[in-house]
Parts: C-alpha cells; structure tokens; sequence
C-alpha cells in the first residue's frame, strides 16, 4: 500500500513540505486512543535473538533511525512504535539556526536517492531537552550534535561542549557529526589533530557527570583510504566507542538523473541506493583494517533487508535507515529484523 498509493501521492508534493505534513499526520493520529498499540503490533519484531549489547546498552534490535529525520526530538515516542532499535535525533546545534535557503532538499526518483543542503536547520538544544524530557522511555535515543554554521572555528569546541552538556541526562550515546557537506566551511573538522583535540575534550566534560555516556564519530563516505587510516588512529588513540559509515557524499558519480537536473539541484548529501556501496566499502576496510577494534554503525543505501544485511556482514554492529525508510515505507524496519533472524 505505501509504495503503490502512498509514496506515489507523497511525490507529487515538494520533499521537505510532506516531510512537515507526515509528522503532523503522525503526531496528530497518535492521539487517537489504541493507534500506537496497533503500529507497534503491526510494525514490530520481538525477539530476544534481536538484541546486541554494545559500549553498555542494550538494544533491543539492531536497527535504528538515523540522525536528520526527527532533528529536533519532536517525534521520537511516536517513531519508536515503528519497530526501531534506537532513534538518533538531531543533528542539534547550541542556538536555533534556519538552515539553508529553500529549496534544499531534492528527490532523484530514477536513483532512488535524495539530495539535500539543508545546513542543520534545527530549533535549538534548549528545544531538544524540552523535547526530550518527555521521553516515554521506548527506546534508546542517541544524540547528534553539530556546530551552528556562524560559528568561527576557534568556537567550534565549545559549540559541541554546549550541546554534550545540556543534552547529556537526556540521550543515551553521543554522536559527534564533523562530516557533513551542507554546513558552510568544515576542513577544520575533517583535521586528524583537531578531531583528537575535540574528542577528548568532550571525555573531560564527560567526567563532570556521575555517568559517562559512549561517544561516537559520524564519517563522510568519500574519505580514502588514509583518511580512514586516520579515522582509526583517531579512534585507538581516543578511545571513543565507535564510528556511524557513513554520511552523505559530494559525489555525483553514476547517476541515472541527467546533467541538466543535477545541475539544476547544484550542491548538497546525496544519501540512499547511490551510496549503498561506497558506504559498505567504508564499513568493510574500517572493520577489517581495526580488526573490529570498535563498534560500527552502517548508514547509507539500506533500501531492503539485502541491503542491511550486506552492511552487517561487512563489519557493521547496528545500522540506520533513512533515505530507504521514504522510499520504502516503515515495513522496511520489520523485513529487516525478520531477516536478520532467519540469518542467524
């Protein structure tokens, strides 16, 4: 039904307009007595065989929704009820930001990709706790924390300080994106030196509380091979959780959509089918060359349970949907879950 009535209705509208009408129809429906019940029996996998146990949680399943959908933790409750393992909100900055100029955010229907700039628009972390102190405590939560795009790079650290502090009672795991294409000049974030510098920056703040929360590092996909070489430097010298592989890519390269039209679209993530390879690759090497020397989650191009289980058996821990979740409808969750048991 989704992908024969719904999607085709949805794509006749602009991506980020029904991305706004589709939370409020969700929010809006959730309040009808008994239809989260029904969304979770119907979307749903339990399996005790389904849970992994890494840096100190527990997750119930293996899949999760990947940072950029519920930015500002307006919809997490309501989301858990479609069968995730763990939900990453944000990416949240300290002070709110409206992004880039619209429009930002572009379907490539013949790739089954998306294109987006939107620049971390976000209301804020003071919005985020508000929201998030509402947490009904279905599922693991994780937070993904940028810098506003203003900020000049001898701020950037305390840009990332603001945020791990306000939101360290109210996430479960941090996630430091550094990665990002769409947030003006970043090539201080991508410098091995002040990547260790923030990382154990944000440990110090970590030991003003009483519980330290685990702290991962979301990569680009067109990184080369000593640029991940890098990465696991950085990794076994900090010794930080983990790694998300990966973000959206800059890169165009075999494409269905025509010149004219990516032209038109001009810069931007491309995430979903394109970069399914190229950020299973990035999961292969990092796993294989670190020896599995930390956990990994694969994000990038999971459009079927073929797909994630690829991502798992290259080196990947847990995985996110995002892009596939828009093309494919939330059954994509339970597919997945039920194909990862039938592979056990």
């Amino acid at each position: 039904m989704y992908k024969s009535i719904i999607r085709p209705l949805f794509f006749l509208f602009d991506p980020e307009k029904i991305h706004h009408f589709t939370f409020s129809f969700i929010k809006n429906s959730f309040k009808i007595p008994g239809v989260s019940a029904l969304v979770r029996k119907l979307f749903t996998v339990e399996n005790p065989k389904l849970e992994r146990k890494l840096f100190g949680l527990t997750f119930k399943n293996p899949v999760g929704l990947a940072a950029g959908f519920d930015k500002n933790a307006a919809l997490y409750n309501e989301l858990a009820d479609f069968g995730f393992g763990f939900i990453e909100i944000g990416t949240v900055t300290p002070n709110p930001q409206s992004g880039n100029p619209k429009k930002r955010l572009f379907r490539l229907k013949k790739d089954e990709g998306i294109i987006n700039r939107m620049g971390f628009n976000n209301n804020g972390v003071e919005i985020a706790v508000k929201q998030l102190k509402k947490n009904k405590n279905k599922v693991i939560i994780g937070g993904n924390i940028g810098k506003n795009t203003a900020t000049l790079p001898e701020n950037y650290t305390n840009d990332y300080i603001k945020c791990f502090n306000e939101l360290h009672d109210y996430v479960d795991y941090f996630v430091l994106n550094v990665s990002c294409p769409n947030v003006g000049s970043h090539a201080k974030l991508t410098d091995k030196d002040y990547l260790v510098e923030l990382i154990t920056t944000i440990q110090k703040e970590g030991l003003k509380f009483k519980k330290q929360k685990p702290i991962l590092l979301k990569i680009a996909p067109d990184l080369n091979t000593n640029q991940l070489d890098e990465v696991i430097e950085i990794i076994t010298k900090t010794k930080i959780e983990g790694v998300i592989a990966t973000n959206t890519s800059i890169s165009r390269d075999g494409l269905k959509a025509s010149d004219e039209m990516l032209n038109a679209i001009g810069y931007g993530g491309l995430s979903g089918k394109p970069i399914k390879d190229k950020s299973t690759e990035v999961i292969r090497y990092l796993a294989n060359k670190s020896n599995k020397a930390f956990t990994i989650i694969g994000v990038g191009g999971i459009h079927s349970a073929k797909d994630a289980l690829e991502k798992l058996n290259a080196g990947a821990d847990l995985i996110q949907i995002y892009t596939g979740f828009i093309y494919e409808g939330p059954s994509l969750v339970k597919m997945i879950n039920r194909a990862i048991l039938e592979n056990n």
